[in-house]
């Protein structure tokens, strides 16, 4: 049986007993080679542009990943001892694609069945033994599909972002997308205009109870504006309301000293919350994005750890439904912990709005027939496993149980100002009278922006009736201003794809974790920021190629792929279209059949073939220009965003850097104007070098404060001596660069002497020569900070200042010791975590040279981005020393031996209908 993840083999070994030998193929196997990376007699061939053959059906051709070489070769060998191999990849679309893959690859001469399972316990593990089936060929269609499609988006898209933008980019059919939402949100945010509004609050104090908070709702008959009321320009969206700004509120509280209030109507209203579905992979997301401020990635890895180990149901799922079992099981615990009483006499049904249902047939929730409580798992999961398996169970639990109820009431009191008019005050609060699923769970919200009438329910008013005296106090104006649309974060970027029907469960931790790596959104606490990069490529890209991230489009090619994965569309001809456009070949013609009549022009595309063949349309300097205002506009260079603007008193152009932490929306005329000015003008002009007679300033940049020499005014180097290669010395003469450095963290560009700025510019420092070996010792500063250099050997100092102090006896003593990171004293391991079950070794966390990392003595696995080394658990430790073991040494060979016969034979195995491949283009 071949799993994907290692982490499977153990606990699945037990249950199928001795006669089964369990294998990992840790992951994908084989996938789409760079074009690059094709042999050399492919390299002007078909396959050349995509690895894929356009004009004869899309033919993909496959090679086995370097670093699973070895894992195929264990796994055939594996095979000649077997009497029937049985696929258990995962259950989605990928995992169908793998283990057509796997028999690609493995070519086994003995019968092969695919097994699916929706959790690793006993009982479904046993099960699905006896419910094997063929491996399904719609799916795996839908996957190569979706694969092709991404080669061909990207490979297509992102040259033009090469060319036109910078160097390096990508462009993918839902990261473009994604990104856009992102660059969107923030072009409101630049253009939202706060408006100002007031309101008052007040106390009132009935006879013989409790005083409560009410809030003025009405003026002369007209409601109060709130900021809901308010454009994004900050203008009224209607006219019929009473906008007041603080001193009108002042006013009027200052009518009201000597007010009679009263009691003017109460209602109420019987209040009915029902819960909340079983998670789906996207609501799982927001959920702990929300509640347990987990992003995407460390979401989906942490429920990837509780699957494995039979703690919950396969989490990569668009499904809301339950199985009997887990009914009956959610149903009986909420008796039994909450009483009969909060569990209603029929199971509750969700319904999934998703038509395709190949992502997963339940929503997830905890394994087993009976589900286990958090407290019974408290001793065995820690930390972020034991929050999220406790957020499942808890959703799972309410959604069997009773609706809350209760009681909305309104109150609604007034009284005349001094003046003759006519205020009233309201104020709200929801009873619950019965908790319901409100016992076990209550499902998070995203904030929102002016979010009023927020934490009324469960607030009790007091038992008034109309025509109750009111005694007022604490009477007070409040000003306020409007705010901008929020930034998206991971919970509603997700939320928002899925209801736009962009991305699928399995994809929407890796579309973020995408945009975010290649630069194209920051974060800035839990928002997603757009960068100045994101603002030039959607900007090309809705200009130029519209329907590529239009969002409709986007989710209609969503839902064309779902209708291939049901054998409901064809999947040639769909790419066909795609590529060619609807006035291209014909299905028959593209799979090498006779030239047939173009198409009927109804495709939604024109086709994206040779995008980048004519560019002359795109003006790459408009489309990476932002205007600021006042004749400031800010440029998206090759090195970063840089502004460009006249200076306000003497016109002049100045220039400067924009630094990385400024927003788009923090980007105002003034901001651009103080950045300029200290740039630009704020070179601090420090003397003369006495040697080279060259100019030395002080100035900001990008990265930080630096001095640097100007060289402009230098004569033209001396003439080259006859017989002398003048190319290459007029060449090294033109690439001459004025010294350069960073300052030093206790110095500023205002306060930074000559002497300090030469000694800076004179680094590195030569301390002096090892006696023994001769070789040379320097000191000076890096990226990481000071250190020491002798040949290849480096060595951290304590502080920038000894750079310039440090003798040669205290540099030998330093070399003297033994060799840590960057010199630094040696650490005791980070944590100790236990026995690793596989070597039985004991695992501990230690702090690298690129970071801390999990060892057994023998294999070293670097952490993970969102692994905390403080709370990892050995169970992750253990799964990523796994997965280092299963991809084995690395081996360095030859580029010449590494060209010749490395790669996979070209795929041409019949079947009905395709061959199959991997994960999301970029």
């Amino acid at each position: 049986m071949i799993v994907e993840s290692p982490n499977k083999v153990k606990n699945i070994s037990n249950y199928l007993g001795p006669g089964y030998v369990v294998e990992a193929s840790v992951g994908h196997i084989r996938d789409l080679p760079q074009p690059s990376q094709l042999p050399e007699d492919m390299k002007k061939g078909p396959f050349a542009k995509f690895a894929v053959d356009v004009d004869h059906g899309f033919e993909p051709y496959y090679v086995v990943d370097n670093d699973k070489k070895k894992k195929v070769s264990e796994l055939k060998r594996a095979l000649k001892d077997a009497d029937e191999l049985i696929l258990a990849t995962d259950r989605d679309r990928e995992g169908e694609a793998i283990a057509w893959h796997l028999v690609q690859a493995l070519e086994p001469r003995i019968p092969y069945r695919r097994m699916v399972f929706g959790e690793i316990t006993r009982e479904a593990i046993q099960q699905a033994v006896q419910e094997l089936r063929d491996i399904d060929d719609r799916l795996v269609d839908a996957q190569e599909t979706r694969r092709i499609l991404d080669r061909l988006y990207g490979y297509e898209l992102s040259p033009v972002l090469w060319r036109k933008v910078r160097a390096g980019l990508s462009a993918g059919r839902v990261q473009s997308v994604a990104t856009r939402l992102c660059v969107e949100r923030e072009r409101e945010r630049m253009a939202f205009v706060a408006a100002g509004y007031a309101d008052i609050t007040g106390t009132f104090q009935p006879e013989g109870d409790s005083a409560f908070a009410a809030k003025l709702s009405q003026v002369e008959g007209r409601r109060v504006a709130s900021g809901r009321d308010f454009n994004d320009d900050g203008t009224l969206k209607t006219q019929n309301v009473a906008h007041l700004d603080v001193a009108a509120a002042q006013a009027i509280v200052a009518g009201l000293q000597d007010a009679d209030f009263a009691v003017r109507g109460v209602e109420e209203k019987p209040y009915t919350r029902r819960p909340a579905a079983p998670f789906i992979t996207s609501t799982l997301q927001q959920e702990a994005s929300r509640k347990l401020r987990l992003n995407a990635r460390q979401t989906m890895r942490t429920a990837q750890g509780l699957y494995e180990r039979g703690y919950i149901t396969y989490m990569r799922t668009d499904s809301i439904q339950l199985s009997a079992q887990a009914l009956a099981a959610a149903r009986s615990q909420a008796r039994e912990l909450y009483g009969p009483e909060y569990v209603p006499d029929a199971p509750r049904n969700y319904t999934s709005k998703a038509k395709n249902a190949q992502e997963g047939h339940e929503a997830i929730r905890p394994a087993g027939e009976n589900f286990r409580t958090p407290a019974q798992v408290s001793g065995e999961l820690r930390g972020d496993e034991f929050r999220l398996y406790d957020l499942i169970w808890k959703r799972t639990v309410a959604s069997q149980m009773h609706d809350a109820r209760g009681t909305t009431a309104t109150v609604r009191l007034g009284a005349t100002t001094a003046d003759g008019r006519d205020v009233e005050f309201s104020a709200s609060g929801t009873i619950i009278t019965f908790r319901g699923f409100l016992a076990a769970y209550e499902e998070g919200r995203d904030a929102t922006r002016d979010d009023e009438g927020s934490g009324d329910e469960d607030r009790r008013l007091p038992q008034v009736v109309a025509g109750d005296a009111l005694t007022a106090r604490d009477l007070a104006a409040d000003g306020h201003e409007t705010t901008p649309p929020a930034r998206y974060t991971e919970a509603s970027l997700i939320k928002t794809l899925e209801e736009k029907g962009i991305g699928r469960p399995s994809t929407f931790q890796s579309i973020i974790s995408t945009i975010v790596d290649r630069g194209y959104v920051w974060y800035k606490g839990s928002a997603l920021v757009p960068s100045w990069l994101a603002f030039a490529v959607t900007r090309l890209l809705e200009e130029h190629f519209p329907k590529l991230v239009d969002y409709d489009f986007t989710a209609e090619m969503e839902n064309d792929l779902d209708a291939i994965s049901r054998g409901e569309a064809e999947r040639v001809d769909w790419l066909t279209k795609f590529y060619f456009g609807a006035d291209g070949p014909t299905t028959s013609a593209v799979a090498g059949g006779p030239d047939a009549p173009a198409g009927d022009g109804s495709a939604e595309l024109d086709g994206i073939k040779g995008l980048a063949d004519d560019l002359g349309a795109i003006d790459a300097r408009e489309i990476s220009t932002v205007p600021i205002g006042e004749g400031i506009v800010l440029r998206v260079g090759r090195y970063g965003p840089y502004l460009e603007g006249p200076d306000r008193e003497t016109g002049e152009l100045l220039k400067a850097s924009v630094p990385e932490d400024i927003a788009p929306d923090e980007m105002t005329v003034d901001k651009a104007y103080e950045l300029l000015t200290t740039q630009s003008e704020g070179d601090n002009v420090l003397g003369q070098d006495p040697e080279t007679g060259r100019t030395v300033v002080a100035r900001v940049g990008r990265y930080g404060p630096y001095v640097t020499e100007l060289v402009e005014d230098e004569p033209a180097p001396e003439p080259v001596a006859e017989g002398a290669p003048k190319k290459r010395a007029a060449k090294k003469a033109a690439k001459a660069k004025p010294r350069t450095g960073s300052l030093f963290k206790d110095m500023s560009v205002d306060t930074v002497t000559l002497e300090q700025a030469l000694q800076l510019l004179s680094l590195p420092r030569v301390v002096g020569a090892d006696p023994e070996s001769g070789d040379e010792i320097t000191a000076q500063n890096g990226r990481y900070g000071p250190y020491l250099k002798k040949g290849t050997d480096s060595r951290s100092l304590e502080s920038e200042d000894q750079i310039f102090s440090i003798t040669l006896p205290e540099a030998l003593a330093i070399y003297a010791q033994p060799k840590t990171r960057r010199g630094a004293v040696a650490k005791p391991p980070l944590k100790e975590l236990g026995p690793d079950p596989e070597s039985g070794q004991p695992v501990v966390i230690k702090d690298g040279r690129f970071g801390p990392y999990a060892t057994d003595g023998t294999t070293n696995a670097t952490l993970r981005k969102d692994d905390d080394p403080e709370t990892v658990t050995l169970e992750r430790a253990a799964e990523l020393l796994a997965e280092k073991r299963a991809k084995g040494p690395v081996k360095k060979t030859a580029k010449k031996a590494a060209a010749k016969k490395t790669t996979a034979k070209k795929t041409t195995a019949k079947r009905a209908p395709a061959k199959k491949t991997a994960a999301a283009e970029a």
